[in-house]
């Protein structure tokens, strides 16, 4: 197994980040995996889990890294790459694990030209935990990690980083990276709001009966919403970065909210069942 790399920093020890060294591990990288975190508690566990060999808080430890992996939340990848942009040595390739592309793609090109090289990547697959003490093992396995080249993206570079993730068990897709955003939007970032708005309309209605409405969920709520127990900054990152995109699939959302609605205050049973029939059909070819 060809691993391309001898040493591995990632930037950002939370649960992607820490799943991802995790995984170096587990899949036999035989390098030295290091990391940064502005929390010295995320080092400090990541050191005693044994998911990383070095860690620290300053960003001078990329100073001996040939590939350097941005796991932080989107919204800090300028801050992130002027930090390490001074130690960065020659021929290392610079990676994310972000969950937009798109402008993204193109600022850290910017910010990196006559650096290194920058792949964008997106690995589709996390939990709603955060934190390296919850790295899921094999949680890469049959999942699909999304690159998203450029015209100015290094190929011998990009072709580095499609090996990675393959010897992590993944399915490797090109796309492009402002494509990207459209899809993830829909699929992705869409479903994250809508769990945390009915959340809070929840709560509002909570309110409004004077119950606590929250002690008679089932699993049909739990399962829907589960995501909205995810990081509040990495989707409110998310949520400023995707903006345009995010805001039309809002749109299309409220549309079909405004259909059922209308269904249901007419009556109209045989409508009711078309709109769940046609939704049940598509929900059933997912896998």
């Amino acid at each position: 197994m060809n691993w391309d790399f001898q040493e591995i920093c990632v930037i950002g020890l939370g649960l992607i980040g820490g799943s991802f060294a995790l995984n170096l591990k587990l899949k036999g990288f035989p390098g030295r995996i290091t990391a940064v975190d502005i929390n010295p508690e995320a080092i400090e566990k990541g050191l005693e889990l044994d998911v990383i060999d070095r860690g620290s808080i300053k960003h001078s430890i990329v100073s001996t890294a040939d590939l350097v992996v941005i796991a932080t939340p989107v919204g800090v990848y300028e801050t992130v790459i002027n930090q390490i942009n001074p130690f960065i040595k020659e021929g290392t390739v610079v990676t994310d694990l972000g969950s937009v592309k798109g402008k993204l793609v193109l600022k850290c090109e910017e910010l990196l030209e006559g650096v290194a090289p920058f792949v964008g990547g997106h690995p589709i697959a996390g939990t709603e935990k955060s934190g390296v003490e919850n790295a899921v093992e094999n949680l890469f396995v049959n999942a699909k990690f999304i690159v998203t080249p450029t015209e100015k993206t290094d190929r011998k570079a990009l072709e580095r980083i499609k090996r990675l993730w393959k010897n992590l068990g993944s399915e490797v897709v090109e796309m492009d990276p402002f494509y990207h955003d459209r899809v993830f939007a829909a699929v992705s970032h869409l479903p994250h709001v809508v769990a945390y708005s009915i959340v809070a309309a929840i709560d509002q209605l909570s309110e409004e009966v004077q119950t606590n409405l929250f002690d008679y969920t089932g699993g049909g709520f739990k399962d829907f919403t589960r995501i909205a127990m995810s990081d509040p900054i990495m989707w409110r990152d998310i949520c400023i970065a995707n903006k345009e995109n995010l805001l039309k699939s809002l749109k299309t959302f409220k549309s079909a909210l405004e259909e059922i609605e209308r269904l249901i205050e007419e009556e109209n049973r045989e409508g009711l069942k078309e709109f769940f029939q046609r939704a049940k059909e598509k929900r059933s070819v997912v896998k």
